[in-house]
């Protein structure tokens, strides 16, 4: 964080990161001990039933994304963004616990995976409205000239919590013995994180609300309706959010959750090591994001995003070559280069979309957009790729995949108009 940030601000960005980091590092606890729940919850003499079972309970939570978008986007629009986010953190919290202290299906029988479906539902809820919230809250608070900046720590406490939530698994993973892990080792980190997000419902509620908010609120022009305005009047910006999403959905969701199963699958590379190589460039892409955000406000967000994109559109092919010639070497480099084009289009992808809004419909907006692409492309990226290989026998056909949504993304980059900073209240 720049020393230089007013500590109001630095307060702001702790409020908006600490939420966000503990979100993802609840939602993204379920997917690391999928193979725990699959036995557990999902018991069956083929595993790899069981093992689609826990998926489809993980899937559950990218389909309740949309709805907890209108929920809290209409409660951030209406009531506050601050109250919205305070909330949203204890609704992740309070399933979380329950999944920590659940019976399993050898207790309760059926109960137990209809109750663990259940808290899937509620988690997908909050991150429903928490993570564009978050972005809305931090770029609100921000002056016009460190919107990129300031957005970009949205993405970058996503991702340090998506790492907290792995280090904590194989930590404990680690520490007990696979018998006491199964028993209730797993339990562990999603209490503990029940517990932390208690941290983040004070700091928010110890935070200043934003100031676009308030100045539309001082002027009584708050919208009574934003869902019903969003899709009657927004209807060109939520498009222009699921288009932009695109690549931003895709791209992690295939390079950073399901490339280590795929290297492991077409090439001999150990898994520890894809693994090994693939925390590494998410903890990069972590920490790009802030320095490409902070680039964008000096150079524009305009070409920082089209540079990524079309580096994304033409190199995925050529690199991917890299991923799959068995060769670690080549293999780190051309994960290191994807991130690279990443970043830069993740950098000032927060402030843009959130630029795209007008403050009484914003959060309602950002949040219907975002959450849709996320449900429909994100979460469906490793099983898009997977289905690819097998229809086509070609083991390098998601970097077509990723390409082709590269492509499609950077078409929508070249509709944003590049202004100069101005105050988002409008």
């Amino acid at each position: 964080m720049d020393v230089s940030t007013p500590r109001s601000l630095k307060k702001t960005l702790l409020a908006g990161a600490i939420g966000n980091a503990l979100e993802w590092y609840d939602f993204a606890l379920y997917g690391y001990f999928a193979p725990v729940f699959a036995a557990l919850f999902f018991p069956s003499e083929r595993p790899s039933l069981s093992l689609i079972s826990a998926f489809g309970v993980f899937a559950i939570g990218f389909l309740a994304r949309p709805l907890g978008a209108l929920l809290f986007g209409y409660w951030g629009d209406t009531v506050g963004r601050r109250e919205a986010l305070a909330w949203s953190v204890i609704l992740m919290a309070i399933p979380s616990c329950f999944i920590g202290l659940l019976p399993t299906y050898e207790m309760i029988g059926m109960a137990a995976p209809l109750a663990l479906t259940l808290c899937r539902f509620l988690q997908g809820l909050s991150v429903g409205g928490e993570f564009t919230g978050s972005v809305t809250f931090l770029v609100e608070h921000a002056a016009p000239s460190q919107r990129g900046y300031i957005g970009s720590w949205a993405g970058f406490s996503a991702q340090m919590g998506a790492l907290l939530g792995s280090a904590v698994g194989a930590l404990v993973a680690t520490v007990v013995s696979d018998e006491a892990l199964r028993l209730w080792g797993w339990r562990i980190p999603f209490l503990l994180g029940s517990l932390i997000a208690l941290v983040g419902w004070y700091v928010r509620t110890h935070v200043s609300e934003s100031p676009a908010f308030e100045q539309v609120r001082q002027a009584g022009t708050l919208s009574s309706s934003p869902i019903r305005e969003v899709f009657a009047d927004q209807q060109p910006a939520v498009a222009k959010v699921i288009g932009l999403v695109l690549l931003h959905g895709v791209a992690f969701y295939l390079l950073y959750v399901y490339l280590a199963t795929y290297i492991v699958t077409v090439t001999s590379v150990a898994l520890g090591a894809a693994l090994t190589v693939n925390t590494v460039c998410m903890g990069l892409l972590a920490v790009l994001m802030p320095v490409m955000g902070g680039l964008a406000d000096k150079v524009g967000q305009k070409p920082l995003m089209v540079g990524g994109a079309a580096g994304l559109a033409t190199a995925s092919y050529p690199l991917f070559i890299w991923l799959t010639g068995d060769h670690l070497l080549f293999m780190i480099a051309a994960q290191v280069l994807l991130t690279l084009l990443l970043s830069c289009y993740m950098g000032p992808f927060f402030a843009a979309v959130v630029g795209l809004f007008p403050t009484p419909q914003r959060y309602t907006g950002l949040s219907v957009g975002y959450n849709i692409a996320s449900a429909l492309f994100g979460g469906t990226a490793p099983l898009v790729a997977a289905l690819l290989i097998e229809w086509s026998g070609n083991s390098l056909a998601p970097s077509f995949y990723l390409s082709l949504c590269a492509a499609i993304s950077l078409g929508v980059v070249f509709t944003l108009r590049e202004e100069p900073p101005q105050p988002l209240a409008r």
